[in-house]
């Protein structure tokens, strides 16, 4: 279950989260993704687009786990 973003202050909090997880376990765990995939989808699109700008400036190894795959 995701957490609807209410500010970047919020969605900041969310990308020290990822940061601190890929420096202590080198990925990001299965339900922190899916968490964080249904706090964009249920966020404000520009909180959603604030996490990925600022999800590419610190912590861009994460991208892969939030690419779309279309197909």
């Amino acid at each position: 279950m995701g957490y609807k973003w209410k500010n970047k202050l919020e969605v900041d909090e969310a990308v020290v989260v990822v940061m601190n997880s890929l420096d202590k376990e080198g990925k990001l765990n299965d339900w922190l993704v899916r968490t964080l995939k249904q706090s964009i989808a249920d966020s404000d699109p520009g909180l959603g687009s604030y996490f990925y700008e600022e999800i590419k400036k610190h912590a861009p190894k994460a991208l892969k786990y939030f690419e779309v795959v279309e197909g």
